[in-house]
């Protein structure tokens, strides 16, 4: 759907006149909503798929609601992130379909898309610790349309516990596989899966940790195939390359 404040009708009069293909790059090269303290993408979901997605750390609640509200016009499902509770609030109070959760700080504004029958997002955790940064994964690639199974707390200090998953993991189209630590978890689940693993350490653990560094390095250094290493507590970053990976996916 076209928001009518991104564009002139000289805009229309130039598409009128184009080719199928020569509109459609036109489109997805549509302007911006500016709002002087953000220019706010509103044809994002005609190029990538998807709306864009508004980081609430650092802005104003007010900033985040004017952001979320032009983003918010063409009826998709607007993501916040690291969203504080006094934003969620003002969103809610202005802006109907809000949905909030305290753990991750990702914040929902409209419905959903519906997964696809065959949708499958395994997001897993070594630790309850690692819970946080898994969610904000899982509600981020839910908020996207995928389907999304949780498995926490199925680290390697007691390997059984991963192991009983296995028919679970086995049907996932991606997994998502958060870690403080050691940060060996990914590997372990690289060696059980045949499709792409997102790694997420998190500055979960103790001194030698180095706030989620020494995570990092290890899921780099993964000797398991099919590993791909996001920075450290990106939950949002694992979760929206999982459920691209999910949707691209062939039905199976």
């Amino acid at each position: 759907m076209l928001n009518s404040n991104s564009f002139h009708f000289a805009h229309f009069d130039i598409i009128f006149h184009m080719s199928t293909e020569e509109a459609l790059v036109k489109l997805k090269t549509a302007p911006f909503v500016e709002l002087g303290y953000a220019k706010a993408d509103t044809h994002r979901r005609i190029r990538q798929g998807s709306t864009e997605v508004v980081y609430g750390a650092g802005k104003t609640p007010e900033q985040s609601l004017g952001i979320v509200k032009a983003l918010a016009e063409d009826g998709g499902c607007v993501l916040v992130t690291r969203c504080p509770k006094e934003t969620a609030d003002l969103l809610s109070e202005n802006l109907g379909c809000v949905e909030y959760d305290r753990v991750s700080g990702i914040c929902t504004v409209g419905p959903r898309p519906v997964p696809s029958p065959n949708s499958l997002v395994c997001v897993v955790t070594a630790g309850t610790s690692d819970i946080p940064v898994a969610e904000e994964a899982a509600r981020t690639a839910e908020a996207l349309g995928s389907r999304v199974v949780r498995i926490y707390d199925a680290g390697v200090s007691g390997i059984h516990r991963i192991l009983s998953k296995t028919d679970t993991l086995a049907r996932a189209r991606a997994v998502v596989a958060v870690a403080g630590m050691e940060g060996a978890l990914p590997s372990v689940v690289g060696g059980l899966v045949d499709v792409p693993v997102v790694a997420v350490p998190t500055s979960v653990g103790y001194g030698a940790s180095f706030g989620g560094i020494t995570a990092l390095l290890s899921m780099m250094n993964s000797c398991s195939s099919g590993v791909s290493v996001v920075n450290i507590d990106n939950g949002f970053g694992a979760g929206y390359i999982a459920s691209m990976i999910d949707r691209r996916s062939a039905p199976l």
